[in-house]
């Protein structure tokens, strides 16, 4: 399977996580039980769920300060959730092209958002790249 399916299960883990405030290590057991993924596919929802709950306030810091008028707790469970794993990726993962992480968070926007989403993540993430830097 591909890379984008294992991104999109890596984001519906980190939703259900915040939205059900589930343990993360069960979360992540049962998403993985209900999918075919790769060994290495598989790695990397392993990798990016823990590091984003790893990194947690680091990374609500960080979009914090980008969306600049909203609070990250007022933000939607899906725009968060699609965030936080992008702002991992472009800051932890550099094996990841930039591009990539960018258009995949604005493809699942666009599948898993609202009409607002993809324009809202991309402006984002379009600061935390221009920006470059993490804080």
């Amino acid at each position: 399977m591909s890379r984008r399916l294992a991104r999109q299960v890596a984001f519906q883990t980190l939703y259900q996580i915040d939205l059900s405030k589930d343990d993360p290590e069960t979360a992540l057991q049962q998403r993985l039980n209900d999918v075919a993924l790769s060994p290495d596919n598989q790695d990397y929802v392993r990798t990016v769920v823990r590091g984003v709950h790893q990194q947690m306030r680091a990374l609500d810091s960080q979009i914090g300060t980008i969306s600049q008028a909203w609070e990250v707790h007022r933000l939607g469970y899906i725009d968060r959730s699609i965030l936080r794993l992008a702002i991992y990726e472009i800051v932890f993962m550099d094996a990841i092209p930039v591009g990539v992480t960018v258009n995949e968070a604005v493809e699942l926007a666009k599948e898993f958002g609202d009409e607002d989403s993809p324009r809202f993540i991309n402006g984002l993430l379009g600061t935390v790249v221009r920006d470059g830097d993490f804080q």
